[in-house]
């Protein structure tokens, strides 16, 4: 057991900044491997650095998953404190899973940078501000979320890849949610390329049986235009893998998993691992994940966690922090994985200029085990929704700060008086097995509950008392005034909003990442301090309910 103190963690900094900005080499994809600048294979000999948030257990949160989050990457004075650890592991990649952009990230990223360590960045956020695996969408302030993330990081020099989800697809049932993942890397690769950005967009799964495993990373590196285009295909495929226990052999733990992937067509990885059934870990899956028997498939991996994370399985981490948070206490995990990775030497081959081509394939065929459409959700476009909710009759006035609650209620319950009415709820509704999205399902969830609380408004004669839903809806005296008009609006709005384009984020968009609510948000002025989930309604609950909803009859519905 060992400890340090902030003066020899000011030291390490110190002598960091003295190695310079350009220490650290742009790498990039060829092929299915991944290369530095001076022609070299990158392996990722990572650790997970992420201090868990709140975790709340009940029946709805099977993996633990944290509501909260502690931005890793915006107090200095820790990634400092940490650094000599992070070296002595001898990593040169951290993945971060949640990040705040309301925060400043200079201090952690250049001390990263300048010890030559690259970071994988996950855009997603607990709770809200991710996609929903139940019910998946992609959606204006999805994106911004993204977009604003990558914004603030893009000045970095060593952000190696952006995740656009983690373990979103986790049954054959939800496979459905592929074609919202491919759409979110489709447009993510679209904005790195318009800012001239190296980053690699990247989707971490969990591991899977290879009858979903297979189609899903297939089908996340395919293209579906059948012209080998990578428009749409994911750089960065990573697998979260704990098959790996105590002391186990290649045959025993990875040798199916290595067949799987033996002529995949993009970069894979390990982007977890360390099984915790048997402790202290003996990371001995390290030798075999940089040997040369699984190089030629695989770029290396993450190992899971650095700091203490409580999950289903177990107790992870590596080292503890003082209450304080100025010392670093190290376990055996920390020990055995910093032999394991100095003694790990992965073949410097193949050579780039034999890596080939990149080549996507054609995607995986639909059957009763994967659901995924290849037609894809258009691009959001925030303009657009944005002249659709300024002309909606009946607006959403929440009378809660907190209205990430509500939100998804007030849709189900909207869309129920809909339906009774003979009405539609399918403008809002997306459905990845069918390829079918509707023209307003691309929109802020607030936008949608808009558009359906107008849709009734209208219906109903436009009687006041139909916009109040609680008290949560106001009715917009500027607006259109009969259903022809408005739905003339409407469709004005929305001609625009279809197809794909390159996002941008556009000129007063809220930021995505901060928020003022009751309930706390990511603009805390503590750079440490947990945030609570976003209360900008990002993803919804209980969408499943809205395509259920009844075929539109004479209702002002926009198909």
């Amino acid at each position: 057991m060992r400890a340090s103190s902030r003066f020899a963690a000011g030291l390490a900094l110190a002598g960091a900044f003295l190695t310079g900005v350009d220490a650290i080499q742009t790498v990039t994809r060829s092929g299915r491997y991944l290369y530095t600048a001076d022609g070299n294979r990158f392996y990722i000999k990572g650790v997970a650095y992420q201090e868990q948030g709140a975790v709340v257990a009940s029946t709805s949160n099977p993996f633990l998953e944290p509501s909260t989050f502690i931005d890793p990457l915006s107090d200095g004075t820790a990634c400092t404190r940490d650094l000599p650890y992070l070296q002595q592991l001898g990593v040169n990649t951290i993945r971060a899973y949640s990040v705040n952009s309301s925060l400043n990230h200079d201090s952690c990223m250049q001390t990263f940078s300048n010890a030559g360590i690259y970071t994988i960045i996950d855009l997603s956020l607990p709770g809200n501000g991710s996609m929903d695996r139940n019910a998946p969408t992609w959606t204006t302030n999805l994106l911004d979320l993204y977009i604003e993330t990558i914004d603030v990081f893009s000045k970095y020099n060593n952000v190696l890849a952006y995740n656009v989800g983690n373990e979103v697809v986790i049954q054959p049932n939800g496979t459905a949610a592929a074609t919202f993942i491919k759409a979110a890397a489709r447009d993510v690769k679209a904005y790195l390329n318009s800012i001239k950005s190296s980053a690699l967009v990247g989707y971490a799964s969990i591991d899977a049986p290879a009858t979903l495993l297979d189609p899903l990373a297939n089908y996340l590196s395919c293209d579906p235009s059948g012209s080998n285009s990578g428009a749409t295909a994911i750089d960065l495929f990573g697998l979260n893998n704990y098959e790996w226990c105590g002391n186990s052999t290649f045959e025993a733990a990875y040798a199916g998993v290595e067949g799987d992937f033996a002529g995949y067509n993009v970069a894979a990885y390990f982007s977890e691992y360390g099984c915790i059934t048997s402790t202290p870990r003996l990371w001995t899956e390290v030798g075999a994940l940089f040997s040369s028997q699984m190089s030629p498939v695989w770029s290396g991996g993450v190992a899971f966690s650095y700091f203490p994370a409580t999950s289903a399985q177990g107790q992870f981490g590596m080292v503890t922090i003082s209450s304080d948070g100025s010392t670093v206490t190290t376990s055996s995990d920390f020990t055995n994985l910093q032999t394991q990775y100095a003694a790990a030497s992965p073949p410097n081959s193949p050579l780039q200029s034999g890596a080939g081509a990149a080549s996507y394939p054609s995607c995986p065929q639909q059957n009763s085990s994967w659901l995924a459409s290849t037609t894809l959700p258009p691009t959001p476009n925030y303009a657009a929704c944005q002249c659709l909710e300024n002309n909606l009759s009946c607006q959403f006035t929440p009378s809660t700060n907190n209205y990430t609650a509500i939100v998804g209620a007030l849709l189900d319950y909207a869309c129920t008086l809909i339906g009774q009415s003979g009405g539609s709820c399918a403008a809002i509704s997306s459905n990845g097995a069918t390829g079918q999205y509707g023209a307003v399902s691309e929109c802020d969830p607030t936008i949608m509950l808009s558009y359906v609380m107008s849709d009734y408004y209208i219906a109903t004669g436009a009687n006041a008392q139909s916009c109040s839903f609680g008290g949560n809806g106001t009715v917009n005296s500027k607006a259109p005034s009969s259903a022809s008009a408005a739905n003339a609006a409407a469709s004005s709005c929305l001609a625009s909003a279809s197809g794909t384009s390159v996002p941008t984020l556009p000129a007063g968009a809220p930021s995505p990442a901060g928020s003022s609510s009751s309930s706390g948000g990511g603009s805390s002025s503590s750079p440490n301090a947990a945030s609570v989930v976003l209360a900008d309604a990002r993803t919804l609950t209980g969408m499943g309910v809205l395509v259920a909803v009844g075929i539109a009859s004479g209702l002002w519905t926009i198909a």
